[in-house]
């Protein structure tokens, strides 16, 4: 749902003008991002868990089938490599940026199956970074989605209507990072929350660029700036520029997971697309149990 207000906020990028067209639209369409997440989520259910091999393979299938989503040139091009040498995607990924890989957002994006099924286990951040290297496999890439996958993790275990415990939380994901970059990141979303430094200024401090350290700490932000809202999390992570579409993903995915299906406003859900085959999946990694 993020990504897909998210997408229509670049259209629309005021808050009075993008709600008068979600009003009107009869259909809110996703990117890549929930493609993406859809795809891990297919992976883990028919495979039992994190399979590179398949999870690879449904990724390059889906980009076939609708390669229209707003891919970036990574995924692509990491599809053709497989295909044309026949090396694993892991290796393919590698050889991005110079054999650096990508610390991009794109695994972060697509997190939310991991978080929800691992959420329990000892091993998500090691399951997360096993998702995430298939096509992200720089450290930071990486360690961003990791950390992405445990705020999801940490959100469903808690009860909305109990106080939110703030700063465990944010100390908890802090402790999570092994990067510096992606660490110092979150260090300043807690410095900006106990100042109440306001969205705007949070946003250019953090960043909202493709770099998952410059946007999943933003997105991370937004939500433990509006625990209780659905709206107002997603309206704060998609309103102030940059990644828009990400950054509604990922908020969302967090804020989902804790506030629950019922948080997101009936007009919003029903237009959707395909959001009967999400919620089926969604029901079916509850089904799962991984520790």
């Amino acid at each position: 749902m993020g990504d897909a207000i998210g997408e229509l906020a670049f259209m629309f990028p005021q808050e009075e003008l993008l709600r008068s067209e979600l009003g009107q639209v009869s259909e809110v369409r996703y990117t890549d991002d929930t493609a993406m997440a859809i795809g891990l989520a297919e992976s883990i259910i028919k495979a039992g868990g994190i399979d590179q091999q398949h999870l690879g393979n449904t990724f390059a299938d889906n980009f076939a089938r609708e390669p229209w989503r707003g891919y970036a040139s990574g995924p692509p091009t990491i599809f053709s490599m497989v295909e044309k040498s026949g090396i694993t995607y892991g290796d393919a990924a590698k050889a991005l940026f110079g054999g650096q890989g990508s610390l991009g957002n794109g695994a972060a994006m697509r997190i939310v199956p991991v978080g929800l099924l691992f959420y329990e286990s000892p091993d998500i951040y090691d399951q997360a970074c096993a998702s995430a290297c298939v096509t992200h496999s720089h450290p930071v890439g990486m360690d961003g989605a990791a950390v992405q996958a445990f705020a999801v993790s940490q959100a469903v275990k808690l009860d909305p209507q109990q106080e939110f415990p703030l700063e465990h939380f944010i100390e908890a994901l802090i402790g999570t990072a092994k990067t510096p970059e992606v660490r110092g990141k979150m260090e300043l979303v807690r410095q900006l929350l106990a100042e109440d430094v306001p969205p705007d200024t949070a946003a250019s401090g953090i960043g909202r660029t493709v770099a998952v350290h410059e946007s999943m700490p933003f997105a991370v932000y937004s939500f433990l700036r509006h625990v209780l809202s659905f709206e107002e999390c997603i309206s704060c992570a998609i309103l102030h520029g940059g990644d828009r579409d990400t950054l509604g993903a990922m908020a969302g995915a967090i804020s989902g997971a804790y506030l629950g299906i019922e948080a997101i406003p009936l007009s919003w859900g029903k237009k959707l697309e395909n959001s009967t085959y999400i919620e089926k999946l969604a029901s079916t990694l509850a089904g799962m149990v991984a520790v």
